[in-house]
Order: structure tokens, then C-alpha cells, then sequence
């Protein structure tokens, strides 16, 4: 079954259960996909859909953020939400020892040697950890482990 077919059913049973925050989160998410593939006149495929997915979280994490400190934790609270429901929906997030592991991995395999070459390891790991680990920081362990 297909990630979208898979947004489509929660969305239904969420109408079901009267769940409405969840039901809202579904919809957003849905309505993303539509955009894209009506913009862009494609079908989106799933590794897309979690792409999506995960600048969804991103900006919502910027938007808590945000809201955090300008004294809005209701608005904030609600995004949380969202990102727990987006979430359910992405792969199960790394450990740090498995981003450790696939940094050391990813090193070794691009021959890198400097900052010069973090382009390519992280070239090698993007795909790795699309939707289950955050990019900025995986780049920062990169950055850390070619200096050292």
C-alpha cells in the first residue's frame, strides 16, 4: 500500500473517530501532496511523499519556535500536534549510535579526509536518513567527525 493510500485511510478514520486535530493534520498533509502533484503534474511517489513529510516537521518546528518565544504556547502546542500526527507516518527515527555508525560508514566510503569532502559524505547519507533523522544535525556530527 502506498504511503498516500495510507494518508487517505488515517484520513478517513480519523472522520470516523470525530477526531478532529488529527483529522486536521491528515488534511494538511493530503493538501500538500495535491499542490505538488497538481503544480508540478506528477504522481507522487512515496520517497517524494516523505521528503514532503519531513519539511512538513521542519517547519513546524521553526513555527514552535517561533511562537515559543513570542509567549503563543497554544499555537505552539498545536503545532506540536501536528508534527506527532505527521510523524506517525515517517520512519522510525535513528538512534544516535545508528547516525554515529552511518557517518563512520558513509567517511570511509567517500575516502573523505577533510570539510573539503563533506559534500560527498553527505551526498551518501541523505537518502540514508531522509525522514528519520533531522539534516542539520546529521551535518554538524559530519562536520565533528571530519575534524577531528
Amino acid at each position: 500500500m502506498s504511503m498516500k493510500s495510507q494518508l487517505t485511510d488515517a484520513m478517513k478514520d480519523a472522520m470516523r473517530a470525530k477526531d478532529k486535530p488529527r483529522l486536521s493534520a491528515i488534511r494538511l498533509m493530503l493538501a500538500e501532496v495535491k499542490r505538488i502533484e497538481v503544480d508540478e503534474r506528477i504522481e507522487v511517489s512515496d520517497e517524494r511523499l516523505l521528503t514532503i513529510l519531513d519539511k512538513m516537521v521542519k517547519q513546524r518546528r521553526d513555527s514552535i519556535t517561533q511562537y515559543e518565544s513570542a509567549g503563543r504556547q497554544e499555537l505552539a502546542d498545536i503545532e506540536i500536534s501536528e508534527i506527532n500526527v505527521i510523524q506517525e507516518f515517517l520512519p522510525t527515527a535513528l538512534t544516535d549510535d545508528e547516525i554515529n555508525a552511518m557517518i563512520s560508514s558513509a567517511i570511509s566510503v567517500s575516502g573523505a579526509e577533510s570539510m573539503r569532502d563533506m559534500g560527498k559524505v553527505m551526498g551518501i547519507l541523505k537518502p540514508q536518513i531522509q525522514g528519520r533523522a533531522d539534516g542539520g544535525a546529521v551535518s554538524g556530527l559530519v562536520k565533528i567527525a571530519l575534524n577531528s
